[in-house]
């Protein structure tokens, strides 16, 4: 079987199925920012926010489902899920941050990145 190899933009197109995954799910003010040329090490954030831990915790399974069943890809590593106030999905070249949204307000990561461009992903 013959690998496929990714492009050039697989951070941001996987960003992009995340993001729509998160809405679906009723993610409060989903965005996803393009922050390659800030970091060099990532291609893209999505940062979204659920109104219980409950809620946080169901953004995050439909994240990685829609991320598998799309594009073939899971996270490699998932933080926070105990805690549910701030969980961090590690794709590589992509970064998830799904919070509670007071915990969201009080990092304001669109903020601290505000230099980042904003894509859509409807």
């Amino acid at each position: 079987m013959e690998a496929l190899l990714p492009s050039a933009d697989d951070g941001r197109s996987l960003a992009k199925v995340a993001a729509r995954a998160a809405e679906d799910k009723l993610g409060v003010d989903t965005v996803v920012l393009d922050v390659e040329e800030l970091l060099q090490v990532v291609d893209a954030f999505v940062i979204t926010a659920g109104r219980n831990t409950r809620q946080v915790d169901s953004i995050v399974e439909a994240i990685e489902a829609a991320t598998k069943a799309e594009v073939g890809r899971g996270p490699e590593r998932i933080e926070g899920r105990n805690d549910g106030s701030w969980v961090l999905m590690d794709y590589g070249d992509l970064m998830v941050h799904v919070f509670l949204e007071e915990t969201r307000s009080f990092y304001d990561l669109e903020h601290l990145w505000s230099a980042a461009p904003r894509l859509p992903f409807s």
